[in-house]
């Protein structure tokens, strides 16, 4: 849009409007940072048995035994067997073999453990055993809505505005955490937990979106603010709001009590609607010339400057695609061979892990309340190396640094104590943290402008591909016990490999065109291979050189 940031220069780099402004938007992100581990509390499976009716009037050695000895929580002692033998007197392992007893399945129901949960969805609607998959299905269910929602945020936000739309899903959020409580079957609850997935990503979406149309003022563009606002600040609310849901969690034991609670950082920030401004770049580009012109002047009162009396003349708010530039959508994305083999399958490979990491938890020993926490905090200090990072290191070497610590971390955990897993569950998680935010970054300094939001849009999808994928990895379990550990560590080892055919974009120009990255990445591999026979010729002369 030409000229639109010389017309509002006049408001100044940071004023009380954009101080208000990077404040409220900060405190509208706790909601989305709250909601995102409820799949982890609201469907968590405690240890559980078969029922036991009372009625069967079993003797207390049986009762004992049934209780210790049958380990398979989905089967129990055939109960009609094992009366009989109880009223004649038959003690177990005495007059009887245990082994040779016939088992059958939990026909009355099952008892779970209350050491942690008052009560979960799983065991409301008793989501084990055959009903397993109903709770696997539930947070795929949940993933998906958000990635309907990264899907539609922003069609939704370029025809009707960033801030109805924000408010939206944040309305979304909070009505539908709060129907969760009412839902009077496994059906109901997981479309309900649709639409909350889907409030939760398009609220944190928009909220990145909107802060960077307000507070960016391109020309006179005061750079600290903004990338405080995306790289620091937003984060730093997302998780802490994060942090919160285990200690409410803790307090609570109800999934229902939880539910409701959860719905209340939502409905708090909707009052935010009348001090949260639109985006006055995008009123200009709807033609709401006397809104935007409104808009700036109140912030012009707020920055205690003085606004012109034209804001925008007719010629200063013409579209800059005016100039004939190209037009991309998804599908020339995926034509793009380099962009297609290596960013988007990096970022799958990078999500996966990220979000393995967050499930998997759920198998370590202690309390789930304090592990959840600790794996939420320590993604601030691995946002701040993160930005440290972007601002002094290259990409490239950072992101395979991190990606590499991240992947050894988690290789031990096989070959350590238990005690020692936490420890390292925890520096796996922060080395490939830090290694998504540089990515974040690298991908943006590689897409070309002309298709730069619609790669990024597309790399947000795939993260929420990932964490459906994610809910699964539990299962390898049964196989071997660290198997999901070591296929996330890999994944961070692919990523790492990967990206050793992408080209430095450190202090380096932005691609203007699909052509421009292309020929970054055929110059980036020429350099990688003859980097790699540089190093084989190294060692063959090396080898040639006589002892002595």
């Amino acid at each position: 849009m030409q000229d639109y940031e010389a017309s509002i220069s006049f408001l100044g780099t940071w004023g009380r409007f954009q101080m208000k402004v990077f404040f409220l938007l900060c405190v509208t992100c706790l909601p989305a940072g709250y909601n995102i581990l409820s799949v982890i509390f609201l469907l968590a499976t405690p240890p559980h048995q078969c029922y036991i009716p009372a009625h069967r009037n079993l003797s207390q050695d049986w009762m004992q035994t049934i209780i210790e000895i049958v380990l398979i929580s989905c089967s129990r002692y055939e109960l009609d067997l094992v009366q009989n033998l109880s009223e004649l007197g038959i003690r177990p392992n005495l007059g009887v073999m245990l082994s040779s007893l016939k088992q059958e399945e939990c026909k009355d129901g099952w008892i779970y453990s209350t050491e942690h949960y008052e009560s979960t969805v799983v065991t409301e609607f008793n989501l084990v055993c055959g009903n397993r998959w109903k709770q696997l299905l539930t947070s795929l269910i949940y993933f998906l809505g958000g990635l309907c929602g990264c899907f539609l945020s922003g069609q939704l936000s370029d025809r009707f505005g960033r801030k109805p739309v924000l408010f939206g899903a944040i309305a979304t959020l909070s009505i539908f955490s709060l129907a969760l409580k009412f839902a009077q079957s496994w059906a109901v609850f997981a479309v309900l937990f649709f639409m909350v997935g889907m409030g939760q990503l398009t609220s944190y979406i928009v909220l990145f979106v909107l802060g960077k149309c307000v507070l960016l003022f391109s020309g006179y563009y005061f750079p600290l603010a903004a990338f405080l606002y995306s790289s620091m600040c937003l984060p730093f609310m997302y998780v802490f709001g994060m942090m919160l849901l285990p200690a409410t969690a803790y307090l609570l034991r109800n999934w229902k009590h939880l539910s409701l609670l959860m719905a209340l950082p939502g409905l708090a920030s909707l009052p935010l609607w009348w001090l949260i401004p639109e985006s006055p770049r995008w009123l200009v580009s709807k033609g709401r010339l006397q809104e935007a012109e409104r808009l700036l002047r109140s912030a012009a009162l707020e920055n205690g400057v003085e606004a012109p009396p034209v804001i925008f003349l007719s010629a200063n708010v013409q579209q800059s695609d005016s100039k004939k530039a190209e037009t991309l959508n998804f599908l020339d994305l995926l034509k793009a061979k380099s962009i297609r083999s290596v960013t988007l399958i990096l970022w799958l490979s990078t999500h996966v892990t990220y979000s393995g990491l967050s499930f998997n938890m759920s198998t370590l020993y202690g309390n789930p309340f304090l592990n959840y926490f600790l794996l939420s905090a320590v993604e601030l200090p691995a946002y701040t190396v993160s930005w440290l990072s972007a601002c002094r290191l290259s990409r490239r070497l950072s992101f395979i640094s991190f990606s590499l610590l991240g992947a050894l971390a988690l290789f031990l955990i096989q070959v350590t104590l238990h005690t020692l897993t936490l420890f390292l569950v925890l520096l796996g998680k922060f080395g490939v943290l830090v290694g998504t935010g540089i990515l974040y970054m690298f991908t943006g300094e590689l897409s070309p402008t002309v298709i730069r939001n619609t790669v990024m849009s597309s790399c947000a999808m795939l993260s929420r591909v990932g964490s459906s994928i994610s809910p699964y990895l539990l299962q390898l379990a049964v196989f071997y016990e660290f198997l999901p550990w070591m296929l996330v560590g890999s994944l961070s080892l692919v990523s790492v490999v990967l990206c050793f055919f992408l080209p430095e974009t450190f202090r380096e120009p932005l691609p203007d065109t699909i052509d421009q990255m292309q020929k970054i990445l055929v110059i980036s591999r020429t350099d990688t291979a003859l980097f790699i026979c540089f190093q084989i010729q190294v060692a063959m002369c090396l080898q040639a050189t006589p002892e002595g």
